[in-house]
């Protein structure tokens, strides 16, 4: 596996942003460009949109070496295969699609947004909804604490930021997905499935920038 950097080239900002359409959907399409391939070839990477401040900024983990398609951008690109052992605090950074999948009368299986889920089921139940920021913060949480059963980790509940609560439409309303950003410390329970999450991403929306966790060790 491959841990890159990708960045506009120095001088060559005016051009990186022309090249980059706005949209989750246009960071999907730009990114493949990364990656050469056959059409109807699997998505083999996952990646995070991080700048900082004006300077745009693209974390991506995958299989193959990413590839500049133009001069106006610079990769950088190192192994990945992370060193993990159960017990391990870490800090780390998520962008995830949290959702749940529930079973309609129809008999099918659809995903929702698990903070509209929320406020749904709480209604239904005679209850009043939490709202707003307490409610996003109630019904993410929960999700990202069953995620941490199944992966291999525990999160610090002290130290969690739930924050970017976002609902993006992209592809003239054809795509539809929400993202929410974490940020905190955990413990690693099981590190064979905290590395496995760690290369194959969290979670689903995973080919329009959520799903990647980036992890460090405590200064």
């Amino acid at each position: 596996m491959h841990f890159s950097v990708i960045t506009p080239t120095p001088g060559s900002e005016h051009e990186a942003v022309r090249q980059l359409l706005p949209g989750a959907y246009a960071e999907h399409q730009w990114l493949w460009r990364f990656f050469p391939s056959e059409a109807g070839t699997t998505r083999d990477h996952i990646f995070r949109r991080a700048d900082q401040g004006p300077a745009m900024r693209f974390y991506v983990v995958s299989k193959r070496p990413p590839v500049a398609f133009s001069d106006a951008w610079s990769v950088r690109t190192r192994p990945y295969a992370p060193r993990l052992q159960n017990g391990d605090e870490l800090e780390f950074e998520l962008r995830a699609n949290p959702v749940v999948t529930r079973r309609h009368d129809d008999g099918k299986s659809r995903r929702h947004d698990v903070v509209m889920d929320a406020k749904t089921r709480a209604k239904a139940e005679g209850s009043k909804p939490a709202t707003g920021y307490s409610l996003v913060r109630s019904a993410c949480t929960a999700w990202l604490s069953q995620q941490g059963e199944q992966h291999g980790f525990k999160v610090d509940q002290a130290s969690l930021s739930v924050d970017g609560y976002t609902q993006h439409v992209a592809k003239e309303d054809q795509l539809r997905f929400s993202s929410v950003d974490f940020r905190g410390g955990l413990r690693v329970t099981d590190q064979d499935a905290f590395a496995a999450m760690l290369v194959s991403g969290l979670g689903h929306a995973k080919a329009f920038g959520c799903g990647l966790m980036l992890v460090r060790r405590p200064v």
